[in-house]
């Protein structure tokens, strides 16, 4: 019996069913992450914990999408941005509106944001559809945008996939997410759009930086997709069993003991 394929919207975009019969950035992500904790979470078993990051991420970005949705965003919140006495907004989100200005009191980073904001579109790519919701697209210029939050805009944390000292971009895979928006924009709109990061620091005051890419990175991330897709769809359809990373949240909360370890492992593992 043949699924039909569910029409995504803004409402539905993020849900099981969404989820279930498309693959996403970020939950391809998720698989190579920790198998056991995405398949959990693709079925409903396990629901990932609000972060306080992940929420002032999210006011960020609702501030460049619209008044309105910046507006919504802060009344359907507001627990978690104001507090309870009336002193203001907490720490994080004072932080988070000194982002805000600073790329607003920006030319040249407005510009890089500059489009139609929250589109959809779908792809059928190495083998499995696609989703991506794409935060700002200029169709005039041929660009699409997204912004990033970071602690500093010049550190360095040390990655196995590149297997090397890296920077945020490639640390949070920042690299794989535009490759695939830029070859799924492709299928769609039949041109090459060139994706750029907007990025913003949560230093005092902060830092900021509009970042480009050299086409050779995208090269790596699809070879690295063609590599693990396959493995992560078996995974997805119930053919193979998911592997457990035994360190995520999900792991340590289902985590049964049956044997001992050496100390090496603790660290090669």
């Amino acid at each position: 019996m043949t699924v039909k394929k569910l029409s995504l919207t803004r409402e539905n975009y993020h849900s099981n069913e969404a989820n279930q019969q498309f693959m996403s950035v970020s939950q391809f992500k998720d698989f190579r992450k920790c198998e056991a904790k995405a398949l959990a979470t693709l079925k409903g078993e396990y629901k990932e914990p609000h972060t306080n990051a992940l929420l002032v991420g999210s006011y960020v970005h609702s501030a460049f999408e619209s008044d309105e949705a910046f507006q919504q965003f802060i009344d359907e919140n507001n627990g978690a941005i104001f507090k309870t006495r009336g002193n203001g907004k907490y720490a994080d989100f004072e932080d988070a509106d000194r982002m805000i200005e600073a790329l607003k009191s920006d030319k040249f980073a407005m510009f890089a944001l500059s489009g139609e904001k929250e589109l959809i579109f779908t792809a059928h790519l190495w083998g499995t559809d696609w989703k991506i919701k794409v935060d700002n697209i200029n169709h005039q210029h041929r660009f699409f945008s997204d912004i990033k939050t970071t602690q500093d805009l010049h550190k360095r944390y040390w990655s196995e996939k590149y297997d090397g000292w890296v920077s945020f971009i490639e640390a949070w895979d920042y690299v794989l997410q535009m490759a695939v928006y830029r070859r799924v924009l492709q299928e769609n709109l039949g041109q090459s759009y060139t994706p750029y990061i907007v990025a913003v620091t949560k230093e005092n005051p902060p830092n900021k930086a509009v970042l480009h890419f050299d086409e050779s990175r995208f090269d790596f991330e699809y070879e690295y997709i063609e590599t693990y897709l396959p493995r992560i769809l078996e995974v997805k359809a119930g053919k193979e069993k998911p592997n457990r990373c035994e360190k995520c949240d999900y792991c340590r909360s289902t985590k049964l003991l049956n044997n001992t370890m050496e100390i090496g492992e603790l660290i090669y593992v």
